[in-house]
């Protein structure tokens, strides 16, 4: 989605500069001045409009890492409860 914003943002600033609305560069720097002009427009925009797809990956990689938290806490008692029980039967004998 990033890129995509970044795409609008690219072809706009081109049409723009096309039209002579905004200043081509210096000489033949004319795309690297539309990439620039992109980059620096585009970074806010996707800031704020891919906030809620920002928050929505968050929550779940946020999900994911509380699971895998569990699932390595269950690992290690189960693996504490058997080591004592082997300890247990090794000094029971």
């Amino acid at each position: 989605m990033r890129l995509g914003v970044f795409a609008l943002c690219f072809v706009a600033v081109w049409g723009l500069v096309r039209l002579r609305v905004l200043p081509a560069g210096l000489g033949d720097s004319n795309y690297l001045w539309v990439l620039l002009l992109a980059m620096v427009i585009s970074a806010p925009l996707s800031f704020v409009l891919l906030r809620g797809q920002r928050d929505q990956m968050s929550e779940q990689i946020s999900s994911k890492v509380d699971r895998a938290k569990r699932n390595l806490a269950a690992n290690r008692s189960q693996e504490d409860e058997a080591d004592d029980a082997a300890r247990g039967e090794t000094s029971a004998e």
